[in-house]
C-alpha cells in the first residue's frame, strides 16, 4: 500500500517571471506546495493562479527580500497556509550596467541590499522551519558573469560572487543539521532581465557574438535552470552539498 507523504513547501523569490518563475512551475509539478514570492504582487498572483489553475498548490507573495521584517511576515503567512518551509531557491535579483567609476554609494548599498542580504534575510526566516524538520534544501541562483572577467557590471558581479562564497559557508554551517545548500549558476538564458539588456543595447558586444561562440550556440531557457535547481532539492542530490552548477550552454571563461 502506498504511503500518502505530505506536500513538502517551497518559497521561490522572484518567482514573478524568467527563472524564478520557471523553478516554481516545476517544483509545483514535482508535487510541492510554493510560495511565490515577487516584489511585484500582480506578477505574483498571476503564477500562482497559473500553478493552481493546472491542479498545483501555490499562493502569491508579495515583498521586498531587502526588507527583512516584509519577509518574516511573508514567510509566516505561507507558514500559516501551507505548513512549515523546507525548500528555498534564493532567486531574486537585480542588475544594472555601469562604468565602475560611475558607480554610486546608492547603486551598490541597493544591489547588496538585494542580491546579497536578501539571501540573508529570507534564509534566516525558514531556517527554523528546516530545523525542526531535520531537512532541508536551498539553492541560491548565483551568476556565470561572476567567474568571467568582464567589465561594467562591477557591483552586480561582485554581489553575485558573494553569492557563490556564502553558499559554501552556508552548506558547512547547516550540513550537520541535514540541510544541502548548492548554486545555480546561469549563463546567458532567455528572461525578461537578459531581454532588457539586450533590448536596451547595455551589452558592450553583440549577444549573439556571446552566446553563439559556445558549444550549444543558443539562449538558454528558464526551465533548464529549474531543471538545476529541482536536482539540487530532489533526494537524489541528498550527498550534495556546497556545490556550484553552471547552466551556461558550455561556456569557459
Amino acid at each position: 500500500m502506498r504511503v500518502h507523504q505530505p506536500r513538502k513547501v517551497a518559497l521561490v523569490t522572484g518567482a514573478g517571471s524568467g527563472i524564478g518563475e520557471a523553478t516554481a512551475r516545476r517544483l509545483a509539478s514535482d508535487g510541492m506546495a510554493v510560495g511565490v514570492l515577487d516584489l511585484n504582487a500582480d506578477a505574483a498572483e498571476s503564477v500562482a493562479r497559473h500553478i493552481n489553475e493546472d491542479g498545483g498548490l501555490a499562493v502569491a507573495l508579495a515583498a521586498d527580500i531587502s526588507d527583512k521584517p516584509a519577509i518574516e511576515d511573508a514567510v509566516a503567512g505561507l507558514r500559516g497556509k501551507v505548513g512549515p518551509v523546507v525548500v528555498l531557491v534564493n532567486n531574486a535579483a537585480m542588475e544594472s550596467f555601469c562604468p565602475f567609476e560611475q558607480i554610486t554609494e546608492d547603486q551598490l548599498d541597493r544591489m547588496f541590499d538585494v542580491n546579497l542580504k536578501g539571501i540573508f534575510y529570507t534564509t534566516q526566516a525558514v531556517l527554523p522551519d528546516m530545523e525542526a524538520a531535520g531537512w532541508g534544501r536551498i539553492v541560491n541562483i548565483s551568476a556565470y558573469g561572476a567567474q568571467l572577467v568582464e567589465g561594467y557590471m562591477g557591483h552586480y558581479y561582485a554581489s553575485k560572487g558573494g553569492v557563490i562564497s556564502l553558499t559554501r559557508s552556508m552548506a558547512a554551517e547547516f550540513g550537520p543539521r541535514g540541510i544541502t545548500v548548492n548554486s545555480v549558476s546561469p549563463g546567458f538564458i532567455d528572461t525578461p532581465m537578459a531581454r532588457r539588456a539586450i533590448e536596451g543595447g547595455d551589452l558592450p558586444i553583440d549577444p549573439a557574438r556571446i552566446y553563439g561562440s559556445y558549444p550549444i550556440p543558443r539562449l538558454g531557457k528558464p526551465e533548464e535552470v529549474a531543471a538545476a535547481c529541482a536536482f539540487f532539492i530532489s533526494e537524489e542530490a541528498a550527498y550534495v552539498t556546497a556545490q556550484l552548477l553552471g547552466v551556461n550552454g558550455g561556456a569557459v571563461g
